[in-house]
């Protein structure tokens, strides 16, 4: 029986320490939410985001947005961007800043294609009210959704990327009075029009269905954190199918914007 808890304690103990990477050093405690407590749940928006039309036939305009949680660069994606000259805005959290150096190089050596902004620090939601998003517990409270904030910011500049001007909040969803704290921040929120990938959960045909049918003006999300998935091979191609459609790329910050919910007023 001594041997039987020995070698289960042992187990414990390996399991953690193999675990122990995947868990931010610094991650502040998401208010608990307990089902016990009926706390009624909070009004949920998920802004959408468009950009100014090119109006030319033929030549759409068009932003792709990528997200950047955590876990490891897609290179798929990556090479398509840099091979094919296709600017984007990608949104990047402190955690993957710190297991992706080699990718933040690729950035920042294209300073002509990718416009680097905030993804937060720990992919909280940025959400004062405690609730769970997709399963993830909100930031639960104003200081919560601040630091989550302001927390990312500060890993982009120590990484050497310019002060952010734009916000994504993990999942996209927020309540309006963090909505109004962000944008007392100074930042930008940045919705969306099309979901390209479903959190790059879907397979590759519907991802590359969904992205190539992006239209004039309009803001697209993907993600460019999850190499293992298929939805990378889908967005890949569908880059690539925009480009020879003779879409018009183009960053967050090379043109105007409209997006709902008083996120970019």
């Amino acid at each position: 029986m001594n041997r039987i808890l020995l070698a289960s304690a042992f187990l414990l103990v390996s399991i953690s320490a193999a675990f122990a990477d995947e868990i931010p050093s610094a991650l502040p405690a998401p208010a608990v939410v307990s089902p016990a407590l009926k706390v009624p749940a909070p009004k949920l928006v998920e802004p959408h985001l468009h950009i100014a039309r090119s109006n030319i036939a033929g030549h759409a305009r068009v932003a792709l947005t990528f997200d950047a949680c955590m876990g490891q660069a897609d290179e798929r994606i990556l090479s398509t961007l840099v091979r094919e000259r296709i600017p984007a805005t990608i949104f990047v959290t402190a955690r993957w800043l710190k297991r992706n150096p080699a990718a933040l190089a690729v950035f920042l050596q294209n300073p002509d294609l990718f416009e680097l902004e905030n993804h937060g620090q720990n992919h909280i939601p940025a959400v004062n009210t405690p609730t769970l998003i997709y399963g993830i517990a909100s930031a639960g409270s104003p200081q919560a959704v601040r630091q989550e904030v302001q927390g990312g910011a500060a890993a982009m500049v120590a990484a050497g990327i310019p002060a952010p001007h734009w916000f994504r909040g993990s999942t996209a969803k927020y309540d309006l009075s963090a909505i109004g704290e962000i944008r007392a921040m100074g930042y930008r929120i940045a919705g969306y029009s099309v979901n390209g990938d479903g959190g790059s959960l879907l397979g590759a045909v519907i991802t590359e269905k969904r992205i190539a049918s992006a239209k004039d003006g309009d803001v697209v999300i993907s993600h460019i954190n999850q190499p293992t998935h298929a939805a990378g091979a889908g967005v890949a191609k569908a880059l690539v199918d925009l480009k020879a459609k003779g879409t018009q790329f183009v960053r967050l910050e090379d043109v105007e914007d409209t997006g709902d919910d008083k996120t970019t007023e």
